[in-house]
């Protein structure tokens, strides 16, 4: 099995995501001591956000143009990355109601038509890569979750779900820690609680 280990969290040690990506990583890696894996921190290597000459990227203009030619080498290492993983591992902190921008970015390099997708079928989109297994480790300073009164302002757990699932993936798992704000007793327990959800993967 090979895992992929991505972090998109900017607080460092100070991650809550991190720390749960971190112990999720290790109790799937003492379940399976032969697993390879492969870690990505978004934010100490962030990626390009998307350009123009980036989406036309086969126009005769800017096919020769050096830094568009190693931006896209770039792209096919992160790309193969993710679809060699059968399962993957996401830190996803919330950031002004959604997800780092960082991860944003890595997101945009594997949603490709045809790869991940594809466009057109009778039925809309399919997603191409079902195989996988997706775990997202949600951290929030509030609360989120569908009895809060901020439920509507939630764009981070239903937006990494809309795009796994358009890209065909089935086995979602989320552990989630909200209320990480409310003073260090909250906290704690949010964390404590996290490692009960990991230990029943």
């Amino acid at each position: 099995m090979t895992l992929l280990h991505i972090d998109s969290s900017i607080l460092g040690d100070n991650s809550a995501s991190r720390q749960i990506t971190a112990d999720t990583v290790a109790h799937l890696r003492a379940a399976d001591p032969g697993v390879t894996i492969v870690y990505r921190d978004l934010a100490a290597n962030p990626l390009p956000h998307l350009s123009g000459g980036y989406l036309a990227r086969q126009s005769a203009d800017v096919q020769h143009d050096p830094a568009l030619q190693a931006d896209l080498r770039h792209d096919g290492r992160v790309l193969d990355e993710f679809l060699a993983a059968s399962t993957v591992v996401i830190g996803a902190p919330m950031y002004n109601f959604t997800i780092p921008s960082q991860l944003k970015a890595w997101i945009d390099r594997i949603c490709v038509a045809g790869k991940t997708f594809r466009r057109y079928t009778e039925s809309g989109f399919e997603g191409l890569v079902g195989d996988k297994k997706i775990i997202l480790a949600i951290t929030r300073g509030g609360l989120y979750g569908p009895d809060s009164p901020s439920a509507s302002f939630e764009h981070q757990e239903s937006y990494l779900r809309a795009v796994f699932t358009f890209l065909g993936v089935t086995d979602i798992t989320t552990i989630i820690a909200e209320g990480l704000a409310g003073g260090e007793e909250q906290r704690n327990a949010a964390l404590a609680d996290t490692r009960a959800q990991i230990d029943r993967l």
